[in-house]
């Protein structure tokens, strides 16, 4: 039984399957189902492991059309817009970003008509002063996440 980077293991094994059980864990990773518990519990209480959900293909349920949305606002609106960007349920990922632009917004749409219609919306936003709209072609990679690198 060993505990060095157990942390690490831990969480490379739940993003192996996020559903395991803690006495599949706890094999796995060769310790007691009470270290398990007790490890994921603190990990979960420092914020590092935020949460279990699903992971939704989008495409299989309609929303197949990708939209990555540059938008320039006035400086002292920005923690305004990103707010207001949250609350539209399609949009996925929501980031304040240095470069031309000052936000980068992914969203997911079922077609071409329910993404123009969030630009224009978008675009009716007093604090946006300019937006730049790409459609992603091909998702060669989306979502993913990666294991951490164990030290052995």
């Amino acid at each position: 039984m060993t505990y060095e980077n157990l942390d690490a293991k831990l969480i490379n094994a739940l993003l192996g399957d996020g559903r395991a059980s803690l006495r599949s864990l706890a094999e796995e990773l060769d310790v007691s189902v009470t270290t398990v518990s007790n490890h994921l519990r603190d990990l979960e209480d420092e914020g590092v492991i935020e949460g279990y959900t699903p992971r939704v293909n989008y495409d299989a349920l309609g929303y197949d059309v990708t939209a990555v949305i540059q938008l320039k606002v006035e400086g002292s609106a920005l923690g305004d817009v990103t707010e207001r960007l949250q609350q539209e349920k399609q949009m996925i990922s929501v980031y304040e970003v240095t470069g031309d632009y000052d936000i980068i917004a992914i969203g997911k749409f079922r077609d071409t008509d329910g993404m123009n219609t969030q630009i224009k919306k978008l675009l009716t936003d007093v604090d946006i002063r300019e937006s730049n709209t790409s459609v992603v072609l091909n998702a060669v990679t989306e979502n993913e996440q990666f294991e951490l690198d164990i030290d052995a």
